[in-house]
């Protein structure tokens, strides 16, 4: 069996399986929150650990890492990873308040200032936890992937359902199901199954910010700007859903009007990359002029 494809299959066995070792260790002996607890840290650094030992014994190496951050090369990418969530967020917003979709009143009441200082907080707290994750999916997933040659669709498929089914003990358990009725409206079994649906489509601009700057950093950037707004948002009140649209008017990772116009802004990068890789290559294949020659 190919290497690559051996340590990808272990990865995934091990992805999936943390969170609910995670969850038995938990009953064993219950933390009074589960989030808090023994269980939900081994379902957050298993993905991590894993992929550090298949680099460091199972044959991937280091080279691939991506923790450069690469800031003078790419900085346009970090501005991107800034920007491009907000961009579909409050384009989907904007469309929603004018169906009647949204209520916007909660900027009016609490005003732009708290706004800002609860994006800040939301923002400063998922940092490490986004850390784990980034250096998981797109620090090991994205690269291992791209150096089988994969179709980019299989590529972001096959990232989006690991990821997707990382998340089914933190829906099931970690995650308090109170919290998770202020962002959607869904069952619990719909909403793990619309992950399923949602998150490829997200890893499109994730995965590109990864391969056109050559770092993680990018994608961490963007996931913490992603979690930070969608919690602001919602949880702070910020917007409210009339009759029930949040399944299609919701700004964050669950709604899919934000994710479809996302997943667009992900392929117009691999657009990008693929029309620089073939400028690239043709500068490559050039032949210099001889000397002595005119230009």
């Amino acid at each position: 069996m190919n290497k690559t494809i051996r340590n990808l299959i272990i990865f995934a066995a091990a992805t999936l399986s943390g969170g609910f070792i995670g969850i038995a260790l938990d009953r064993a002996n219950p933390p009074a929150d589960p989030m808090q607890g023994l269980g939900a840290l081994v379902w957050l650094i298993t993905p991590l650990v894993t992929h550090l030992l298949l680099r460091a014994f199972g044959g991937d190496g280091w080279q691939d890492l991506g923790l450069r951050p690469h800031l003078r090369s790419s900085w346009r990418w970090y501005v991107v990873a800034l920007f491009v969530f907000p961009l579909a967020s409050f384009v989907t917003m904007g469309v929603g308040a004018l169906f009647g979709a949204i209520s916007l009143e909660g900027f009016a009441t609490q005003g732009l200032r708290a706004f800002l200082s609860w994006l800040g907080i939301n923002f400063a707290a998922t940092m490490v936890k986004n850390i784990f994750e980034e250096f998981a999916w797109r620090g090991y997933l994205t690269p291992r992937l791209a150096s089988l040659k994969l179709h980019p669709a299989g590529q972001y498929i096959i990232t989006g359902f690991i990821w997707a089914s990382w998340h089914i003990p933190y829906y099931l358990y970690f995650l308090n199901q109170e919290t998770l009725k202020e962002f959607t409206t869904l069952s619990l079994g719909a909403f793990i199954l619309l992950s399923f649906v949602l998150l490829p489509l997200h890893a499109v601009t994730y995965g590109e910010l990864r391969l056109l700057s050559g770092s993680v950093w990018p994608a961490w950037l963007l996931h913490n700007v992603a979690n930070a707004l969608t919690f602001t948002l919602i949880a702070n009140q910020f917007i409210e859903f009339e009759g029930g649209q949040s399944l299609l008017f919701s700004p964050g990772t669950e709604g899919i009007l934000s994710t479809v116009l996302f997943a667009l802004l992900g392929v117009g990068l691999y657009q990008y990359r693929m029309k620089r890789s073939r400028r690239s290559q043709s500068t490559a294949s050039t032949p210099a002029p001889a000397i002595g020659t005119s230009l």
